[in-house]
């Protein structure tokens, strides 16, 4: 079990603490089912040029078959003394097959069989987190839908600015978790290259069939360069890359479900099974997932800059620092992933209190904007109209009004140009509506 693979030019035994610092099998043994569809391919590749006999490819494809079924089993043993998923599929073959594993490895490195390995797992995961966000703005999508006539007060500054609908306002994060999914969807046009051929870094010599391959695998393209094929992790970096800007736009959103949450603003309460509890106040609801999406942000964003210090002084072609690329790549995945499946039902099983909305528009000056555009449409410049509505803020802020409470007479006190329609007043939620100044696209 001890023997490396690697271990005809050696003459010591390796020492324990070195098995144990170069370990990658605790974590990329996630790897495992990659590892073996890209063997089954490479066998069967290396059999249809001859290069091994068609007998012996069989017998390869049923040992992996049989390992993938042990491991999936929870049968399989893992040590560090065989370093990586590579070794551990490779030993365990020898050991059913005997030496005919051996030729498995034939016109291929590790160097390019875990860049592979990568390739698969980034395609694989790459699709999982379109569907989820598919699934996320279908259900933004209902719930916008739902509160078209929400009406809300839209935030600057986290002050009170304009009147909006809360259908309006989710749309936002639809449009923003839209344009994630584009991004995934770009990035995966440059993960689609395939890397297995390339060998250490220059190819081989033997009669291989690297198209052929690629067909197997299901790749659009091959790396032009072997090179670049076994150094590159650009299409990692770019999946961090849009998991980073996911996890702002998703970070943001439950921001604003917190605040929502609190006795402060008091526009949505959460459904008690997702939501947690204090240990000593009996009270507490606390919005706990939006707190933990809010929180994941960080580590993804960790994720993205251990991977871009790691790559950035790597001579051609690989390095060992490469090994750490794996940990920042699932830890992002799965945590993009958890988020994406449970906060649309955060969003989905709240109540949203539409009363509450629709006062603190009311009880705000949201309705400013309004005076200093009708103004405007009387013939006063802008800037003048902003500096008159400025005033009428200033007055009714000391009169203890609204600017829907001011009288005819008083709006004429600030400009002759008010007349008795400014006076009915926009502040009234029963007068917004869609075609006078609430946002109206999409809706």
């Amino acid at each position: 079990m001890s023997k490396k693979l690697w271990g005809g030019r050696f003459e010591k035994e390796t020492d324990a603490l070195v098995e144990k610092f170069t370990s990658s099998i605790d974590f990329d043994k996630k790897l495992y089912n990659q590892d073996i569809i890209g063997s089954i391919a490479h066998a069967r590749m290396l059999a249809k040029c001859g290069i091994i006999s068609k007998e012996d490819a069989a017998l390869i494809i049923k040992g992996l078959v049989e390992i993938k079924i042990e491991i999936e089993e929870g049968n399989f043993e893992f040590t560090s003394k065989l370093e990586d998923i590579h070794m551990h599929i490779e030993n365990r073959l020898s050991e059913k097959i005997g030496p005919v594993a051996g030729k498995l490895h034939t016109a291929r490195s590790r160097n390019d069989q875990v860049a592979l390995d990568m390739h698969l797992y980034v395609k694989e995961k790459t699709v999982q987190v379109v569907r989820l966000l598919e699934h996320f703005c279908g259900a933004l999508w209902k719930l916008a839908e739902k509160h078209v006539d929400t009406v809300m007060p839209g935030y600057t500054h986290l002050q009170k600015a304009q009147p909006v609908t809360l259908g309006y306002h989710l749309k936002a994060y639809y449009y923003m978790l839209e344009r994630d999914k584009e991004r995934f969807c770009d990035a995966l046009k440059r993960t689609d290259i395939m890397p297995l051929g390339a060998c250490a870094l220059a190819g081989t010599t033997l009669p291989t069939d690297k198209e052929y391959t690629r067909e197997l695998l299901g790749f659009s393209r091959i790396y032009e360069n072997t090179m670049d094929a076994v150094s590159d992790r650009d299409f990692v970096l770019e999946f961090l890359s849009c998991a980073s800007i996911l996890m702002v736009h998703l970070s943001r959103m439950a921001e604003e479900i917190i605040l929502w949450n609190t006795d402060e603003f008091n526009y949505m309460e959460l459904d008690d099974a997702f939501a947690t509890g204090s240990s000593i106040m009996p009270q507490k609801k606390n919005p706990d997932i939006a707190e933990l999406v809010r929180g994941k942000s960080g580590r993804v964003f960790g994720d993205l800059i251990s991977m871009l210090t790691i790559m950035k002084g790597l001579p051609l072609a690989y390095n060992r620092d490469m090994q750490e690329d794996k940990e920042a790549l699932f830890d992002a995945a799965e945590t993009i992933c958890a988020c994406l499946e449970i906060l649309p039902k955060v969003l989905l099983t709240a109540k949203f209190k539409k009363e509450n909305m629709a006062e603190a528009v009311e009880n705000s000056f949201a309705d400013a904007t309004y005076y200093a555009e009708y103004l405007v449409k009387k013939g006063m410049p802008f800037r003048k109209a902003h500096e008159v509505v400025g005033k009428m803020v200033s007055y009714c802020i000391k009169k203890d009004k609204k600017i829907k409470d001011l009288s005819f007479l008083e709006l004429k006190n600030f400009s002759e140009l008010f007349a008795e329609d400014a006076a009915r007043g926009f502040g009234s939620t029963e007068k917004y509506n869609k075609s006078n100044y609430i946002p109206t696209s999409h809706f």
